[in-house]
């Protein structure tokens, strides 16, 4: 009734066979249009709850006692009120108008609250909240004055019943190390490697100090899918000597992405895509599955090739 909202969102192919879907039309342009959707907006439907928990329930049967399932949380509210304004604006918001900015920021972090409650109803084992949208373009003084006090309270949102939450960065942290000890959040990844991310494993590993469990990366890029057998060997051992002392690091990739090209000939192009896993012997790639995680595959495509790991790996094309 006070006006219209509109929003549009695009898919678009980055590169053969990655899809990128995102929002490329943001619904809030100024102070009234936020109104708006701070007095209409709808609650979160009482059939979310039920959902959540049964996509949960079966990644954990899944699992079993063999690892850890993490979910999702909606993103920290700065990332939040990224979805709902253009980020050029939303960078400069805080020293332009800050009655705006601040407005903006409740509304994204009460906007959350439900979901991430039926979220940790789940019983999933970790609460991943994304905080990338600050990492490389914000700078420690301005996150730890604007953004950290909207963080820290969302994070202790998280883990009031227990549960731990992980903050992700993605790509440069080193300004915000410190910062995020702030949070009072109990795990931050990826720590990536330059040339995607700008960490200096030993020296974030001497600011942290424990205080959270740091998940550090193998270049997923450069290293897992261009690099050879003996690269992934010694980049991994070289973290691991790094982190082992005094523990509390998950040794991983720093990101999960992984582009897969099939051009035809599909054991050739999973032993270049996928050797770099497999740490010694022949083994059989499973099969790659396409289509919505939570259904039963579209596509199935089965193939061996030698020296790689075997996986299950599957790709949500909608």
């Amino acid at each position: 009734p006070d006006g219209t909202l509109e929003q549009e969102f695009s898919i678009n192919e980055i590169r053969k066979g990655t899809f990128m879907y995102g929002c490329t039309k943001k619904p809030i342009n100024n102070i009234k249009e936020l109104e708006i959707a701070i007095k209409y907006e709808p609650r979160m439907p009482e059939s979310f709850k039920s959902e959540a928990k049964r996509k949960v329930k079966r990644m954990k049967d899944a699992v079993g006692n063999d690892g850890i399932v993490g979910v999702w949380a909606p993103h920290g509210p700065f990332n939040n009120a990224s979805l709902l304004i253009d980020h050029d604006v939303l960078y400069s918001l805080y020293l332009e108008d800050y009655e705006y900015y601040e407005k903006l920021m409740n509304f994204a972090s009460d906007r959350i609250l439900e979901y991430t409650t039926a979220m940790d109803e789940t019983g999933a084992d970790v609460l991943c909240v994304g905080g990338n949208v600050a990492g490389g373009f914000v700078g420690k003084k301005y996150y730890d004055k604007y953004i950290l006090p909207f963080e820290k309270k969302y994070i202790s949102f998280c883990q009031k019943n227990g549960t731990p939450a992980m903050y992700h960065n993605c790509g440069k942290i080193m300004d915000l190390v410190e910062s995020y000890k702030e949070l009072g959040v109990k795990i931050v990844e990826p720590f990536s490697p330059p040339p995607i991310g700008d960490t200096d494993i030993l020296k974030a590993k001497q600011i942290v100090n424990g205080d959270y469990v740091m998940l550090a990366g193998i270049d997923q890029v450069n290293v897992l899918q261009k690099g050879t057998i003996d690269d992934v060997k010694r980049a991994t051992a070289t973290l691991t000597d790094i982190m082992k002392p005094g523990g509390k690091c998950i040794i991983q990739s720093a990101e999960s992405k992984v582009s897969l090209e099939i051009t035809g000939n599909e054991e050739r192009d999973i032993i270049r895509n996928f050797s770099t896993q497999a740490i010694a012997g022949t083994a059989r790639f499973n099969r790659i599955v396409t289509g919505n995680p939570t259904e039963p595959p579209n596509i199935v495509l089965h193939f061996k090739a030698e020296g790689v790991t075997p996986y299950s790996i599957r790709y949500n094309l909608t």
